[in-house]
C-alpha cells in the first residue's frame, strides 16, 4: 500500500507543477504547436513517468527537473520573441506550398509533405479542388492557410437566386507522374482519353505531370513539374 499511495502523490504532485508550468509558459504550448513546443511536452511528460516509476526519485527530484526544465523553456520563448534569427531557428518558417496557382515543389520537399497530404489539408479548409487556390501557406504548427482564387471565391448562388449545377468532387488522375487508373475508372475515362487529353495540352507523357484533376463534363486540370 505504501508504493501505491507514493506513486499516488507524485502523479498528482507531478500533475499540478506541470499544470502550473504550462499556465506560465501560456496557450502557445496548447494550441500552437511547435516543432520545439512538441519536443518540450515530451520532455516534460518524460520526466514526470520517469520519475514516478522509479524508486530511487523522489517528489523533490520530480519538481527539481520539471523547475529546471520550465526555466529553460521559459527563457528560450523571451529569446525567440527578441531574436527574429532565433525564432525562425526554432520554431520554423511558414512555407509557401501554392503560390499563385501554382505547386511550389522546393517547398514541399523542404517540408517533407507529398501531393496527398496536401490534399487531405485543403480539404480540412473546404476546399476539395487545386484550382481553387491562389495562394496556401504551410504554418508552423502543420496546418494550413488558403486563400481562394477572386473566381472561386463569389457571392453564393443563393445570394444571387441563381439556380446552380450539380458538384462533384475531382477525381485525382495522375499524381507524382503516376497515373491512377482506378480514378480513371471511377470518373468514366481510360488511359486512350488521358493520353488523347494530354496531347491536346501538350504534354508527351503523364511522367511530365505532378498533378492532374478532372470533373467529369470538364476540362481536365494540369500541374507539370
Amino acid at each position: 500500500m505504501e508504493l501505491y499511495g507514493t506513486i499516488f502523490f507524485e502523479i498528482v504532485g507531478g500533475y499540478i507543477v506541470l499544470f502550473i508550468i504550462v499556465r506560465l509558459l501560456g496557450k502557445s504550448q496548447i494550441s500552437q504547436i511547435s516543432p520545439f513546443d512538441f519536443i518540450s511536452a515530451l520532455v516534460l511528460g518524460e520526466l514526470v513517468g520517469n520519475a514516478i516509476y522509479d524508486n530511487e526519485t523522489g517528489f523533490s527530484i520530480i519538481v527539481f527537473s520539471i523547475g529546471i526544465w520550465g526555466i529553460l523553456i521559459y527563457v528560450t520563448e523571451f529569446l525567440t520573441q527578441k531574436s527574429r534569427k532565433l525564432r525562425y531557428l526554432l520554431e520554423g518558417r511558414a512555407s509557401i506550398v501554392i503560390h499563385k496557382g501554382k505547386l511550389d515543389w522546393k517547398q514541399m520537399k523542404q517540408n517533407h509533405i507529398d501531393i496527398d497530404q496536401l490534399q487531405q489539408l485543403l480539404r480540412d479548409k473546404g476546399v476539395f479542388s487545386l484550382q481553387e487556390v491562389e495562394f496556401a501557406i504551410l504554418e508552423n504548427n502543420g496546418g494550413i492557410s488558403v486563400l481562394r482564387k477572386t473566381e472561386a471565391d463569389q457571392p453564393t448562388l443563393s445570394d444571387l437566386k441563381i439556380k446552380g449545377e450539380k458538384r462533384a468532387i475531382p477525381f485525382t488522375i495522375v499524381s507524382d507522374g503516376e497515373v491512377l487508373n482506378q480514378n480513371l475508372q471511377a470518373a468514366g475515362v481510360d488511359e486512350e482519353w488521358l493520353y488523347k487529353e494530354l496531347k491536346q495540352k501538350g504534354v508527351r507523357s503523364p511522367e511530365d505531370i505532378s498533378y492532374a484533376e478532372y470533373v467529369p463534363g470538364k476540362e481536365i486540370f494540369i500541374q507539370k513539374y
